[in-house]
């Protein structure tokens, strides 16, 4: 499962100057078998009608559900790369935080399926998401 020698601050410093930081995406929690980010609802991920973009929700989810896939694999010798995402948003946001959990479905050796749920600061769905990686 996920290691246990990976910390938040890790995490958060991968990101620097990548799109995680230009989306304001910060790792919050990590436990053995899933991966908590949040990232602030302001004008860079909101579309012209003022409410969180599809677009983002999804860029949230594959980078916290990418980032788990990482946590869980010998990087000086293997690392995991996106290879499809589906997204279903169930409801709208529009200021505060978004948070994304990714858990773990399945962690095989060439393949991991991940579920990532996007809640508002009120716990309530905003999106759901699945992410399959490649390990390589």
């Amino acid at each position: 499962m996920i290691s246990k020698t990976i910390t938040l601050e890790q995490l958060n410093n991968m990101g620097e100057g990548k799109m995680t930081s230009h989306l304001g995406i910060e790792f919050v929690e990590i436990g053995a078998d899933f991966l908590v980010a949040k990232m602030p609802v302001n004008d860079a991920v909101k579309q012209p009608f003022g409410v969180l973009h599809g677009g983002a929700s999804v860029a949230l989810a594959e980078t916290v559900g990418s980032m788990a896939g990482n946590c869980c694999v010998d990087l000086s010798v293997k690392h995991c790369v996106g290879i499809e995402i589906n997204a279903n948003h169930i409801r709208p946001v529009s200021e505060g935080y978004v948070f994304a959990k990714a858990t773990a479905l399945h962690i095989g050796n060439k393949t991991h399926v991940w579920d990532i749920k996007i809640t508002n600061e009120e716990g309530k769905l905003v999106c759901v998401s699945r992410l399959t990686l490649a390990v390589i």
